[in-house]
């Protein structure tokens, strides 16, 4: 067995046989809860709360319903970029959300749609993925909407993974998983009209539990944390107190890049520009510049569009939209990079990049 060091010890990564070992035990499953017991003697430092919970919750629904937006609220900071419009969501990122008592990992999804493209396929797959990872479901419903062929795909897909077959026992609850459905904006409603809403979303999924509420910010999602946090298992928990997402600096800055150019430009465009952090050139400790400031990181970020046509929409008329993106993220940069930088943006050409199957690989889709 290799050497144990309690001070990297991951007791959810831990092969199942080494850690029968370290606790005493035969090498068998039946044993294994009682090694991560034995284990909390030998690494105090990673023992929680009694009554701890932890585990992955996926946020789902259709394109621009809100998803981002909830997932920023509980965390309790922008760790997600947000738009009015469609499709902005194009990876399931995964915020952390941390209390006293339980830790969330919140996986927001793609908003799930019938895909147009490669790209959207490809963003289809990305979500039952995801799905088949997560603990708990939190499907998003706006009241002031109808149910429409949207939702109700979306229901299908959670059903084909979570709702239990004919042969299963159908109690204490219709899923498998826990699955939250969210109805949001009952601020929109009259209360007559709100009790009706709230018939129609219970007799369309069965849902596990029902949260309304007016918006997805402040107040409002207290009680949204609270019936997340008792929809998954007792566990440790998985990352410091201080992380607030899984995403790389590249990969930070890339959203931000997008998200300034999503407010910025047309309702097409953005859904043919794709950013790429090409590299992040961090300066050797007491470097200076030329005039013997600190010197900046160099971060080299590539956009992408699929026509020639687009590249001077992108650039602006003198280079207007890039300088706006430019002043808009350069604080935001500066943080996810951990000093001061300078953005390099340069536009580039990937004909019909949503259906190549080999630029969307090298975009990491």
């Amino acid at each position: 067995m290799s050497d144990f060091d309690p001070l990297t010890f991951d007791p959810e990564n831990i092969d199942p046989e080494e850690l029968a070992e370290l606790a005493g035990e035969e090498k068998d499953s039946d044993n294994l809860e009682s090694a991560r017991a034995s284990l909390d003697d030998i690494a105090p430092e990673h023992r929680v709360p009694e009554g701890f919970r932890s585990g992955f919750v996926a946020i789902v629904g259709r394109p621009n319903v809100g998803k981002s937006t909830l997932v920023n609220a509980l965390v309790g900071r922008k760790v997600v970029i947000t738009s009015d419009r469609p499709e902005t969501t194009r990876r399931d990122i995964r915020a952390i959300m941390t209390r006293p008592d339980s830790q969330l990992v919140l996986v927001d999804t793609p908003g799930i749609h019938r895909p147009r493209t490669l790209l959207g396929r490809r963003l289809d797959d990305m979500v039952d993925e995801s799905l088949s990872e997560v603990d708990a479901v939190c499907f998003l419903l706006p009241a002031d909407q109808k149910i429409g062929p949207g939702d109700e795909r979306i229901l299908r897909k959670l059903q084909d993974q979570f709702a239990r077959t004919k042969e299963e026992p159908t109690s204490p609850r219709y899923w498998r998983k826990p699955v939250i459905c969210v109805v949001t904006k009952i601020d929109q409603l009259s209360k007559k009209k709100l009790v009706d809403k709230l018939i129609e979303v219970d007799q369309f999924g069965h849902f596990s539990e029902i949260v309304a509420v007016s918006a997805l910010e402040g107040d409002n999602t207290d009680e949204v944390a609270k019936v997340l946090i008792n929809a998954v298992p007792e566990g440790p928990k998985m990352y410091p107190d201080d992380v607030l997402t899984e995403e790389s600096a590249e990969q930070t800055i890339a959203e931000l890049i997008r998200e300034a150019f999503l407010e910025e430009l047309n309702d097409e465009l953005p859904h043919s520009l794709a950013v790429v952090v090409d590299d992040i050139v961090k300066p050797e400790p007491g470097e200076t510049d030329e005039n013997g400031n600190p010197a900046k990181a160099h971060v080299y970020v590539s956009l992408y569009v699929e026509r020639d046509s687009q590249k001077p929409i992108i650039i602006g008329r003198k280079a207007k939209n890039l300088v706006y993106v430019k002043k808009r993220v350069r604080t935001a940069v500066n943080r996810a990079v951990g000093m001061r930088s300078s953005l390099d943006l340069h536009v580039k050409l990937a004909r019909d990049w949503q259906s190549d199957p080999r630029a969307l690989n090298r975009f990491g889709f």
